[in-house]
């Protein structure tokens, strides 16, 4: 909201005080898409703010260094909420606790609007993290031993992604219509009698230990100061089903999904510099999918 500077009648001031008065209220009142703050003279820009959920690693650490920047020099506020788990965020953008959430991938975005009767939308391809395997107790992938335990997320999701890797490797089989949603209860192969202990996605690193190998996602892997590189083995990632299930993609709800500073975002999170970006702070471990 601007104001004028020239003079002006007692009638005029009073009434341009209230109109400020008012919008300061509603800002305190009112969550991300209102103005941050308005401007003091004729002719300052205001500035809107924008409160984006994201997982600690590689999505904050992205929207804080990278997408942030850019922003601020359109005006825009970018305000990144931490968020340890692969729940509260959505629930979060649904309510309007914040604007829209950056930590998941297509697939999960899918089961999870399927689960809840949610309808947030997928408003641009960021990037992806291949899938790992990480040597716990074992680290000759190419001899695993009989009966050997692999660590896997137990989430519907990345479940079947972890199990699809394993049967890219050839260490099992699974049923022709088992896809992106298998489960152990589908392999139908199992040559060397392998044992999967099913948690957590974000507690894998924590247990590797206690397993032979773990199949672990990239942004806990990260977390974990795990190395795409030092894993045994890892996903294909010019596969067409990484591309269209796993990339990681801005989410918010239909009504803002054409709003502009989410518009900005996503542009912001899609040019050659970020390409750069990924490759200078993650190497292979987060790529583009844009």
């Amino acid at each position: 909201m601007n104001f004028q500077n020239a003079s002006i009648s007692r009638r005029s001031f009073i009434a341009g005080a209230a109109g400020l008065v008012a919008a300061g209220s509603l800002a305190a009142c009112s969550g991300g898409s209102n103005e941050a703050g308005s401007a003091a003279g004729s002719g300052a820009a205001a500035t809107q703010s924008l409160i984006v959920g994201a997982s600690p690693s590689p999505h904050a650490v992205i929207l804080t260094d990278y997408a942030a920047p850019i922003l601020a020099e359109q005006g825009i506020e970018l305000e990144v909420k931490s968020y340890t788990d692969y729940i509260q965020p959505n629930k979060d953008t649904t309510s309007g606790a914040i604007d829209a959430n950056y930590f998941q991938h297509i697939n999960y975005l899918n089961n999870y609007n399927e689960e809840n009767g949610a309808d947030l939308v997928n408003v641009g391809k960021i990037h992806f993290e291949p899938m790992g395997v990480f040597a716990g107790k074992s680290s000759d992938i190419e001899n695993v031993a009989d009966g050997a335990t692999f660590g896997v997320p137990n989430d519907p999701t990345n479940e079947g992604r972890a199990l699809l890797l394993l049967q890219d490797l050839g260490l099992i089989t699974l049923a022709d219509d088992a896809g992106i949603t298998a489960t152990p209860n589908d392999i139908v192969d199992n040559p060397k009698n392998l044992q999967f202990s099913e948690q957590e996605a974000v507690a894998l690193p924590r247990t590797l230990n206690d397993v032979d190998f773990a199949v672990i996602n990239g942004n806990y892997a990260i977390d974990a100061g795990l190395a795409l590189e030092d894993a045994v083995a890892q996903e294909d990632a010019n596969s067409a089903v990484i591309q269209d299930e796993y990339a990681n993609v801005i989410v918010t709800t239909p009504e803002l999904e054409d709003d502009e500073r989410i518009v900005a975002l996503v542009a912001a999170l899609q040019t050659d510099d970020f390409k750069d970006y990924l490759v200078e702070t993650f190497g292979d471990a987060v790529q583009a999918a844009f």
